[in-house]
This record gives C-alpha cells, sequence and structure tokens, in this order.
C-alpha cells in the first residue's frame, strides 16, 4: 500500500489562498461595518469617527495620554527630560490599568514608577553637587555611588606616566604619590581626571600607593555616558577638570620660578668677588 505523497507545493498554495481571504479589502470593509460597493472618502471617515467616538471613554483618554508621552520619550536625547516625561506617561498608565481593571498594566508601572523617580533624583543630586564642587572646593563625593571600589597595596602602582587612561579614581583611604611632581593625596581627592579630556587619554603622570588603601574608580565610558545624559553634570564637571588643570599648571609655574630664583641665587653668589 503506497502512503500518499505529502506535495509542499500544494500546502503553500493553500496556505497562501486561506491568508488571501482573510486579507482581502472587502472582508476588512465588511468588518468596519462599511459597504464595498459604496466607498467614498467621506463614508470612510465618518465610519472611523464613530468608531473612534463610540471608544471615547475617560479611561481610553487616560491611555491614550500616557501613550502620547511614551512617544515623547523617543524623542528627547538627554536623561533628565526623559525620566521627567517618562514618569508623566507611567503616572497616567498607572490611572487607566486602575479604572479600566488592568491589573497586569497597573502592577507594570507601579513597579516601574519608583525606579524613574530614584533615577530622575539621582541624576539631580548629581547636578547639583557637581555644581556646588565647581564654584567650591574640588571634592567628587557626589560621584561615589557610581563608582566601584578597589583596594590597593603599600608600593602598588596605580599607573605609569604615558599609559593608556580608561579610569579615574577617588581616593577613600590611604596616601598615593604623584612622582613627576611629589605631591601626596589624601583620602578625598580625584586622580586621573586628566586622562578623560586628554586627546590621546593618555596619563599625564605616575601614582604609587604609600601605603595600603582603598579607592572608587568609574571608567571613561561611564563617565562619558553621564557626561551626555546631563548637560548640566557635562559642563560643571568641565569646569571642575579645569580648575585642577589650572592648579597643576600654576603649581608647575611656581617650581618654575622657585627654580630660577636658585639658579640667579647661585649666578649672584658666583659673580661676587671673593
Amino acid at each position: 500500500m503506497r502512503s500518499a505523497m505529502i506535495d509542499p507545493a500544494a500546502i503553500l498554495n493553500r496556505i497562501l489562498d486561506y491568508a488571501a481571504q482573510n486579507l482581502r479589502v472587502e472582508k476588512l470593509l465588511l468588518q468596519l461595518g462599511l459597504d464595498p460597493a459604496n466607498i467614498t472618502y467621506d463614508v470612510v471617515f465618518n465610519r472611523l469617527l464613530d468608531i473612534a467616538l463610540a471608544n471615547l471613554t475617560f479611561v481610553n483618554m487616560l491611555a491614550l495620554v500616557g501613550a502620547a508621552f511614551y512617544v515623547a520619550t523617543l524623542l528627547v536625547r538627554t536623561i533628565v527630560p526623559l525620566r521627567v516625561i517618562g514618569i508623566i506617561s507611567i503616572v497616567f498608565f498607572i490611572a487607566y490599568g486602575a479604572l479600566a481593571g488592568a491589573m497586569a498594566t497597573l502592577l507594570m508601572y507601579l513597579l516601574s514608577l519608583p525606579i524613574n523617580v530614584f533615577r530622575l533624583r539621582q541624576m539631580l543630586v548629581l547636578a547639583k553637587k557637581a555644581r556646588e564642587s565647581a564654584q567650591g572646593d574640588l571634592s567628587i563625593e557626589w560621584l561615589r555611588p557610581f563608582m566601584t571600589p578597589r583596594k590597593c597595596k603599600k608600593n602598588e602602582v596605580l599607573f605609569h606616566k604615558g599609559d593608556v587612561a580608561k579610569e579615574m579614581f577617588y581616593t577613600v583611604s590611604g596616601m598615593f604619590l604623584v612622582k613627576e611632581i611629589g605631591i601626596q593625596l589624601p583620602p578625598g581627592r580625584i586622580m586621573g581626571e586628566l586622562g578623560f579630556i586628554d586627546p590621546k587619554n593618555r596619563r599625564t603622570g605616575t601614582v604609587e600607593s604609600l601605603e595600603d588603601g582603598e579607592v572608587l574608580f568609574i571608567t571613561y565610558d561611564r563617565l562619558l555616558e553621564l557626561y551626555f545624559q546631563n548637560p548640566d553634570f557635562g559642563y560643571y564637571f568641565l569646569r571642575l577638570t579645569t580648575e585642577r588643570l589650572m592648579q597643576n599648571i600654576g603649581r608647575l609655574e611656581g617650581s618654575l620660578d622657585a627654580h630660577r630664583a636658585k639658579l640667579l641665587a647661585a649666578q649672584a653668589g658666583a659673580k661676587a668677588p671673593g
């Protein structure tokens, strides 16, 4: 007894015929309550308007407004406005879920609301403290939530001058020496920030740990992400880094002046009659 052969082409043709029947324009028009023999622009517009008005309830309007704000978030480039608009959208969707009895929607947006509020507050605090630091001292305590801890051993070199720079450091405990200029960095100071603005991302000095200690670090990729997400943070961090650079330049100028004074004093002593 020969088994019946399955013809793939015949099966495909049947599938296509079935799909064509269900996607026919006439069938769609009938489902919309329109007469395929009497289709005009006015008829279609009026029918769609009737459908919209029939479903235009307060609950659906909440969902519509929430959807509009959600679409608006896709057009925003910076993080703070995006979070604000996103929170507004979530509030409308929560109201829709509560009034419509859509528990899945209600729970999803109830869970996402505190996360968005927390992230918004985090970014606002970041920008505020960056502004305060740029106007006052050079502490970057405000950046700590975004940084990762790292232990350091005595005599450990964190980086050498000329190395490729990939992260910035914040000293938590211990003492660190910038070997080229002989400056010791106590807890609460930043290191390696100039590599972020260097065109080639190269280290401008060598830093060695004078004792066991701890630092926090943040990668330049993460720093760049924060920089572009929040224009305020980016602007004030740039001011902060520029002020640090000007301090280094002033320190070097002071060293050069002292060295020049010693040379002049030595030359004067050599010319003095014996």
